[in-house]
């Protein structure tokens, strides 16, 4: 087994080509902080870009940020929050959930992952704040997309298909991001005690009104005493998050518990509390104290999702809460990770994407990881990974088992 570990792109370049010239296929990784997630790379030799570090380019006034892919984002985020700034998407830190420390992602791996967090609603993904790469594809061609500012994203922009492709379609180098200044103040206004179908009609109301509400999530009853160190207690919580300048984050408030008043005993959890609970919402922390069950990740219509949890509990042991308004929930199995009935529950109630993110090696090697594509997504997909990395030589089965990679991920 080789472990190749490049300081530079010209190093990574070299790796690929060496790989490809030996027809033998290479498994990406950063610090490994999401590295069991898909299914087991099927590759004997290791391309650890966690040397591959550094800001190259920060420029606070142009809110534009440059740094090599294997660069700590706790490094950057400390960084941007010197300035008053943030990656406004949030990324989320799989470390707690998977069983490993906290930090250890890396930027690259950011976009590769498509990471995000609670403030999706509002801010997106990292496929929306992304500028511009630098990357070498599956062929040992280097090349780039994109720039600093966003009118340089003319014709393909590849920089936002690399976006979830999880490492299947190019090994990247170098990343350019979007930042914006950080919110002044943040505060999150708590209603207590609703069951799961109230808690969606309440964040529906909640995010139709004009509070400008950034995050919205429920943790039903005992769940919400797993996060902000049990400040919650164990009664449910649903939780509006509120950002800005002070006076405008209060009216706002104010707004909300007007139109609210009647669904429940509420309370406000005001600036560092607030931020340390949507950091837990954010890595899953009510799920990352039991690692040996399974976990998955199940984005579908916010009206629905409650309604997909209650029938699949008439079925099996499961535990869940809501991000996303309701459109995104984590579901935490007591037994196996039960595929099939997840995704038909899903499909059944207004469909959506199933993704099972945590789960012992057996399990994610018999199991479809990622949600499987329909025909004809999948043969452009197929396309796709032909044209980048036609031997498969990049992270070969990591996003489809045994099956030819079929490239990028919604």
């Amino acid at each position: 087994m080789t472990i190749f570990t490049p300081t530079t792109a010209a190093e990574v370049q070299s790796a690929v080509e060496w790989a490809l010239s030996h027809q033998t296929p290479l498994e990406i990784v950063g610090h490994g902080s999401k590295q069991t997630i898909g299914h087991p790379v099927q590759a004997a030799h290791t391309l650890d870009l966690s040397a591959l570090t550094g800001v190259t380019l920060y420029e606070p006034e142009e809110l534009v940020l440059s740094a090599k892919a294997g660069t700590p984002l706790a490094e950057i985020e400390a960084m941007l929050s010197e300035r008053g700034q943030q990656l406004a998407f949030e990324p989320m830190d799989y470390g707690p959930l998977l069983g490993g420390p906290v930090g250890r992602g890396t930027i690259g791996g950011v976009l590769a992952a498509n990471l995000s967090g609670p403030r999706r609603l509002k801010a997106g993904a990292a496929r929306d704040h992304i500028l511009g790469i630098n990357a070498v594809s599956g062929r040992g061609e280097t090349f780039k997309s994109g720039g600093r500012v966003v009118k340089n994203v003319t014709g393909y922009d590849l920089s936002k298909g690399m976006a979830g492709s999880w490492g299947t379609l190019s090994v990247l180098t170098d990343v350019t991001f979007k930042v914006l200044p950080a919110a002044e103040t943040e505060t999150t206004l708590a209603i207590r005690g609703l069951f799961d179908e109230g808690a969606a009609a309440a964040m529906s109301i909640a995010l139709g009104c004009s509070a400008e509400v950034s995050s919205a999530a429920h943790l039903p009853m005992m769940l919400a005493q797993t996060v902000a160190d049990g400040a919650l207690s164990s009664e449910s919580a649903t939780l509006l998050r509120v950002e800005g300048f002070a006076p405008s984050v209060a009216y706002r408030i104010g707004h909300l518990r007007q139109l609210l008043g009647k669904a429940g005993p509420m309370e406000e959890i005001e600036g560092d509390a607030s931020r340390r609970l949507w950091r837990d919402i954010r890595d899953c922390v009510p799920f990352a104290d039991r690692t040996e069950q399974p976990v998955w990740r199940i984005s579908m219509p916010p009206s629905q999702a409650h309604r997909m949890v209650m029938a699949l509990r008439m079925e099996t042991a499961a535990d869940a809460f809501y991000d996303w308004q309701g459109g995104l929930v984590w579901l935490r199995l007591h037994d196996d990770p039960e595929g099939a009935l997840v995704r038909h529950l899903v499909r059944k109630l207004g469909g959506g994407h199933a993704t099972l993110v945590r789960a012992g090696p057996a399990w994610r090697a018999a199991l479809p990881v990622f949600e499987p594509q329909p025909p004809a997504l999948a043969a452009l997909s197929a396309r796709l990974k032909q044209e980048f990395d036609p031997k498969g030589i990049l992270n070969p089965g990591r996003m489809v088992g045994h099956f030819a990679d079929t490239g990028a991920t919604a």
